[in-house]
């Protein structure tokens, strides 16, 4: 994993659904570790802008000084939930070229033990995106009712043995706090063995309680809905997802978007606010077979894109 650290996911057709114009201020919303923002800057000329946001805060403090150096480039630490907000600040709402949002945990997070995102090394059971803020999964998995606990597996995790699962936790911390990632892989290992089974028994527990935890859903939902205030016409909406659960809301969305207000559809005048706010541009995009053999992060991902009318 640590070889895709820097390997931005879905690179060219990112770039080319931006439609990049030298001028234009576009805005990376998931900045991770800069693949993508660093491609943008080299598509803008002396009067584009890019500004950038990240809610975790080694993102921020690793980003290299060939960015946070040029003056057409601002690196913001804050939620995605945040950008309406963001771009008001700045006096740009309406006058956005191009969105862009890569979901999901960065390869760098992933290989960090300490985060606590993966199974795969033992860590400090913590998966906050911003480890300053909130609580952690160990906070969390501690509280938690074993019902919500079943519907966080099941929802988010699309687990089918979320209630097996959610038993074997709320059993398991009456003995010990479970505060390692190895710890609960091991205890959902045992409640739901591999049998078979291609990925690991914990892989969909740890998404669910690491979306729990960010709120991540709420977060895209969130940010949808605000990208079409803060858009100019003719802009560009990129969005790349990971697991179907992203990939709904973002293509539910954009299809919703791009009518009419139900009570006008099919109707010959409609009033300029109830018009639809995006075109959807194309269908999913998926990495070819040669980026995954190169990124292995690749292999889920699917880009939709829209833009503003």
């Amino acid at each position: 994993m640590s070889s895709n650290a820097h390997v931005p996911v879905l690179l060219g057709p990112v770039l080319d659904g931006l439609k990049i114009k030298p001028g234009g201020c576009y805005v990376d919303g998931t900045f991770g570790r800069g693949g993508h923002s660093k491609e943008i800057l080299k598509q803008l000329g002396s009067g584009g802008r890019l500004i950038a946001i990240d809610r975790d805060p080694q993102a921020i403090a690793s980003a290299p000084t060939s960015l946070t150096d040029d003056p057409r480039f601002e690196l913001v630490r804050g939620e995605i939930a945040q950008l309406e907000t963001i771009i008001g600040e700045r006096d740009l709402v309406g006058k956005v070229d191009g969105l862009l949002f890569d979901l999901g945990v960065s390869s760098p997070q992933l290989d960090e033990a300490d985060r606590g995102f993966s199974f795969m090394r033992d860590g400090p059971l913590d998966m906050r995106m911003d480890p300053e803020s909130g609580a952690s999964a160990s906070e969390w998995l501690a509280t938690v009712d074993e019902r919500e606990l079943k519907y966080v597996l099941r929802k988010f995790g699309e687990e089918n043995n979320a209630g097996r699962i959610a038993r074997s936790i709320v059993a398991a911390r009456e003995e010990a706090p479970i505060s390692r990632t190895a710890q609960l892989a091991r205890i959902v290992e045992e409640a739901s063995p591999r049998r078979g089974q291609k990925i690991h028994p914990a892989t969909k527990t740890f998404q669910a309680i690491r979306i729990a935890v960010n709120a991540e859903l709420e977060q895209l939902e969130a940010v949808l809905a605000q990208s079409v205030r803060v858009m100019r016409k003719g802009a560009r909406l990129c969005v790349i997802s990971f697991h179907s659960l992203e990939d709904r809301i973002v293509k539910r969305f954009m299809r919703d978007a791009s009518r009419e207000t139900e009570q006008y559809r099919g109707m010959p005048d409609v009033p300029p606010e109830f018009q639809p706010k995006l075109r959807v541009v194309g269908k999913a995009i998926q990495a070819t077979e040669e980026e995954i053999e190169l990124n292995r992060r690749a292999r889920s991902a699917h880009l939709r894109i829209a833009e503003r009318t």
